[in-house]
């Protein structure tokens, strides 16, 4: 039975004893007339942040300015509208096709599930572990790659209690025409000149994970840009065939992003294989080694990455590794976040065709998902027309459904025009966890720590006390030695590929000629 949670300042009511053991608690009761819950209020700890505690005098002081704040705000509040969210106490176990986009998220959507909710943030947490994990730093010779060796993958970034294992990483040639995306090295002696680290591969492997889910789940997380837009420069806007395994040249994807996943740099044994042949083959090995098995496949990726996603999925879907015996199909969805449009219209119609499911969440404030495509989109009403007509060449579409949410409904952030922030991951899954549907109050629900929004940006109310872009390696990955120099260590070298790839790639490349000369035979 649901409890309802009353606000602070109804005279008819009051509030549970306990209402006062956490920020996020007491913010969320005023804000909100009526809060369903499957469960007693819980007890809230301080934020804390690099071991540092929000002290008292400021906490007191940022609860009481964003109490009047609401109550200001509840003043002019519609009595009509809903101000009650359900919890989905149906087990994930029953209803994942749905929450992964069977029937493309009906119902799910507005007001927000509580279970797609979790799995929206639990997957954006995959993409955000590329960032967490990649070396930004152009002083080290190992910029561009990986920190951590997979084994030690979630370990390090505090998530193991997922249940998932690498199974491998993906790496991209940057030699291609989007130099503002790859980060290089300024040292003399580097680790690749030509190979960037572009995200992994995983697979769920603790019983109790896949007994939860429902299945067994493939992951593919794609990096992207935390803060840095310089890219978008770099797109040409330039459409091109896609020619993964259909042979109609009208579906099209943008050329940078093609480039990026086809591209391969036979000198460089970390790209001497393509990151789209990387992909296929160990989905195809991941394929075979759970044979008969319930499985899905999620890929996900922010901004550039949620591009790789998309076309990856698109690929896989194509190729058709997802076929099980011709009769059933594996799901592939995708969790995309603040992506740009990857292909034209008929790219569109076709991923629709294939079924994959792609929920794209986005900032309405970011300018990434508005490109390209800025004279011809899905918003157009003749797109249709003018692509078979007149064959526009700048003509783009989103493939998927939107799940809009804004920054300025959340009463943690303060007012802000820069671009980067506004697209940043951190942020966009605190405005998932506040979300409840449109014109619906902002409530955390799943009381995510609000100091991560500060993790890579300054976005934060100053009174939280949350210093901006705090996440560092300590001392810059600089370890003191035995006779007392600073110096940054060698790290463990990487395998770059699998030694059984080239034998699943071949798997690949067989499935690809059987499908298309039974497509010419038909």
């Amino acid at each position: 039975m649901a409890s309802l949670l009353p606000l602070p300042h109804n005279p008819n009511l009051t509030i549970p004893s306990n209402c006062k053991a956490g920020l996020y608690d007491s913010l969320s009761k005023t804000k909100f007339t009526l809060i369903a819950s499957n469960r007693a209020w819980p007890k809230q700890s301080i934020i804390r942040c690099s071991s540092s505690a929000v002290s008292s005098d400021v906490y007191a002081k940022s609860e009481t300015l964003l109490t009047q704040q609401f109550k200001e705000e509840e003043e002019d509040h519609d009595p009509d509208q809903s101000l009650v969210f359900h919890v989905d106490e149906r087990p994930l176990s029953k209803i994942w096709k749905e929450i992964q986009g069977t029937n493309n998220w009906e119902g799910l959507v507005d007001p927000l599930n509580s279970h797609l909710r979790k799995e929206i943030i639990r997957y954006g947490e995959f993409a955000q572990a590329c960032y967490d994990s990649f070396d930004f730093d152009p002083h080290s010779k190992y910029c561009g790659t990986c920190k951590y060796q997979g084994v030690h993958f979630f370990e390090k970034l505090d998530m193991a209690d997922l249940g998932y294992k690498i199974s491998r990483y993906l790496y991209a040639t940057s030699n291609i025409n989007l130099p503002n995306f790859f980060q290089k090295s300024k040292m003399s002696s580097v680790w690749s000149t030509h190979a960037n680290w572009m995200g992994y591969v995983a697979v769920s492997t603790d019983e109790d994970e896949i007994k939860r889910l429902g299945r067994r789940d493939i992951v593919i997380a794609w990096r992207g840009t935390v803060t840095y837009l310089e890219w978008i420069t770099d797109l040409k806007d330039i459409l091109r065939p896609a020619n993964f395994l259909c042979d109609d040249s009208s579906i099209k994807v943008e050329s940078g992003f093609y480039d990026l996943y086809t591209k391969k740099e036979h000198s460089c044994k970390y790209c001497s294989f393509s990151a789209r042949e990387q992909v296929l083959s160990e989905v195809k090995r991941l394929l075979e080694c759970y044979k008969g098995e319930e499985i899905s496949i999620t890929i996900t990726g922010h901004s550039l990455g949620s591009a790789l996603a998309i076309l990856s999925a698109y690929d896989i879907a194509e190729v058709g590794l997802n076929n099980v015996n011709g009769d059933r199909k594996i799901p592939i969805t995708v969790f995309s976040f603040s992506g740009p449009r990857v292909g034209n219209l008929k790219f569109k119609e076709r991923c629709d065709e294939l079924g994959v499911k792609v929920l794209r969440v986005v900032n309405v404030h970011d300018v990434v998902p508005t490109v390209p495509g800025i004279l011809a989109n899905e918003k157009f009403q003749f797109q249709k027309y003018i692509e078979e007509t007149i064959s526009f060449p700048w003509s783009y579409a989103h493939v998927g459904v939107e799940l809009a949410v804004d920054h300025t409904q959340s009463p943690f952030l303060k007012p802000t025009k820069d671009p980067g922030y506004v697209h940043n991951l951190e942020v966009q899954l605190h405005l998932v966890d506040g979300y409840h549907g449109k014109e619906r109050r902002f409530l955390l629900a799943t009381k995510r720590d609000i100091a991560l929004v500060n993790k890579n940006c300054d976005l934060l109310r100053s009174e939280y006390g949350v210093p901006p872009n705090w996440r560092q390696d300590e001392n810059k990955g600089m370890v003191r030695t035995t006779d007392g120099r600073w110096v940054l260590p060698e790290r463990p070298r990487v395998d770059s590929h699998p030694p059984d790839m080239a034998h699943h790639l071949e798997q690949v490349r067989k499935l690809i000629s059987t499908t298309t000369l039974g497509t010419t035979t038909t």
